[in-house]
């Protein structure tokens, strides 16, 4: 147990069945950041159903995970299991149960609940 860090701590991951709690120090460690997450098909929402992608298929985006954040670039593949998105530049703090919205010029095209 760390009582007595320099900085703050920061959840990276958890390993449930080991009852592990990993942890890094700083709001700026690397294991905070990922470069892309997934979407299974149950959980993707296209609101432009003629721009939805087939398996094998990938188009790009701009895209955001936080109401207030700025659009990032990413490419989007779909495979039959689901969406997996792609960013330009990892993202910071992506986690399960969190929405992701995509977008073509401002126009929301599609949404779906993080899985992982």
């Amino acid at each position: 147990m760390l009582r007595d860090s320099p900085e703050p701590l920061f959840v990276l991951a958890t390993d449930t069945t080991e009852n592990i709690v990993y942890v890094g120090q700083s709001d700026q460690h690397p294991g905070l950041y990922r470069p892309a997450l997934f979407v299974t098909n149950e959980e993707t929402h296209w609101l432009r159903g003629d721009l939805r992608l087939e398996a094998g298929e990938e188009a790009r985006y701009q895209a955001r995970i936080r109401y207030h954040q700025r659009l990032e670039e990413a490419t989007l593949r779909q495979t039959t299991e689901g969406l997996y998105m792609v960013f330009d530049r990892p993202q910071k703090s992506i986690a399960s149960g969190q929405f992701v919205a995509w977008y073509a010029d401002e126009e929301l095209i599609g949404s779906g609940v993080i899985h992982k």
